[in-house]
Formats: C-alpha cells, structure tokens, sequence
C-alpha cells in the first residue's frame, strides 16, 4: 500500500511539472518558427522550420544586447552592494549590542506588511530631489538593502559562536577585520541565497525601472521587450524569443546553484533569540 502511495505521489508530481513546463517549452519552441509558425491552433510544440531568424533581429534591428547589457549591470551591481549592507546590518542585529537593537529590528519586520507599490511614489519624489532620476543610480539606491535581506542574514549568524567573535578580537582583530575575514566566510550559505534571491528579483523588476526611466537606451529587457510588444503584437515569434533571452539566465543561474540556495534557506531558518 505505501509502495502505491508512493507511486501515485510521483505521477502526480510529474503530471504537475508537465504543466508547468508546458507554457515554456512551447516558448521556446516557438521562438524557433518562422513568422506565423505559432499562430495555430491546437499549438505546435515541434517546429516544422528551425530559424534563428528572430533572435537575429532582435540584436540587429532591435538593439536588444543594449537592454541585455542593463539587466545584466543593474542586477550585478544591486546583488553586490546589498550583500555588503545587508550582511553588515544582519551581523549587527545579531552579534552587537546596543540600545534600542531589538524595537529598531521588529519595526523593521512589520515593514514587510507595507506592499512595495505604496512606497513607490515617496520614493520617486525623494529620488527625483537628489537628481538620479533616469539613470543606473535611481535604480540601484532602493535595492542596496532589503528587510528580508537583513532578517535572513540576522538569523544565520546568530547561529555564530560568540567564543569565536571573543577570540578574534582578543586576537587584535578589529571590528571590520572580523566582519570581513570570520563572519562573510561563515555565512557563505546565506550569502549565496540572498545573491540568488536579489539578482533574481533585479533581473526580472518590470515596475521601477519603468518608472525612474525615461531614456529608451536605458530600459532593462522586461521593460523593452514589454515595449516591444506594442510595436510587435503581431509578431508571435519575435515576442517569444525575447522572452526566452529574458528569462534564460535567471533559469540558468537557478539550476547551477539550487543546492546553495536550499541549503542557504534551511540555515537562514536558525532560531533566533
């Protein structure tokens, strides 16, 4: 009976993958087909034509590799920065002691409740004051730090011996010393998910870089190729191989470091005190 339990499990499973997978490999294969290869129905999941034709114009014609080159800084340059000061802050919520540490840190929390469209406006209005509206900065400034970010950081070195932090710094070590040189590699873990985590959310952010930029030359690909479409409606094909370059490199930085990013969510779930 359990042997049957089991099987039955595992055909669901896979059922429920078949159709999730399904929308994706009919993308890519219809990013493949000549122009008007996908306006069928039922849909067509083989090409009957193999053509690169589409992923051409979209790097000749369309100037796509400029959008891909500002997805692909802007997410780098966010995952970067937000690891350093989300790591700094988690670390201090963590291991330092100061007044008021724990009320600051649970007011942090119950941020999380405010959806981030609500803040999207002060935002605006604060970025457009310090003039970095319509360029990379306005972009990466509200990504250099997330509550989320600081709250998973938080709760894995807290899991962090004491005796370790003392000894360093009966050692000489400074504070940054020990930062730099004893924390980062021991939370190398949840470093690596927060990375995943942050980069991912960058690379496929639709709504704020839409709204902080105006120059074309600056979108990101959600933002272009959601452009595009307007101009391309009809274009199936096209619109299929741009979405297949959008969500490509995010698909295949998940697959290569899925195992840390579990690992790093099973450790970031420490008791904290």
């Amino acid at each position: 009976m359990k042997k049957l339990w089991t099987i039955l499990l595992y055909a669901i499973l896979v059922i429920l993958a078949a159709i999730t997978l399904t929308p994706l490999v009919w993308m890519v294969s219809a990013s493949l087909m000549p122009t008007g290869g996908a306006n069928t129905f039922p849909p067509t999941f083989i090409p009957k034509e193999v053509t690169f034709e589409h992923y051409l114009s979209l790097f000749t014609r369309l100037n796509l590799a400029r959008y891909l080159f500002n997805s692909a800084f802007l997410a780098v340059a966010v995952t970067l920065i937000s690891l350093v000061v989300n790591s700094m802050a988690g670390y201090a919520f963590a291991k330092f002691r100061f007044s008021g540490r724990n009320s600051i840190f649970k007011l942090l929390l119950s941020s999380m409740v405010i959806p981030a469209q609500v803040t999207m406006l002060p935002l605006f209005l604060m970025l457009n004051k310090m003039g970095v509206i319509n360029s990379y900065v306005g972009v990466i400034i509200p990504g250099m730090a997330s509550v989320y970010g600081i709250f998973l950081v938080r709760q894995f070195a807290q899991s962090i011996p004491d005796s370790l932090i003392e000894a360093a710094r009966i050692d000489g070590a400074t504070d940054f010393r020990i930062y730099w040189t004893l924390i980062l590699p021991l939370c190398k873990p949840v470093l690596i998910t927060l990375a995943i985590i942050t980069f991912m959310g960058t690379w496929n952010d639709f709504l704020w870089p839409l709204i902080v930029m105006t120059d074309d030359s600056m979108y990101t690909l959600p933002v272009a190729i959601a452009n595009l479409s307007l101009e391309h409606v009809q274009d199936v094909e096209l619109m299929m191989a741009g979405s297949v370059i959008t969500i490509a490199p995010v698909l295949i930085l998940f697959a290569a470091v899925q195992k840390y990013y579990i690992s790093g969510i099973m450790a970031g779930g420490v008791k904290g005190e």
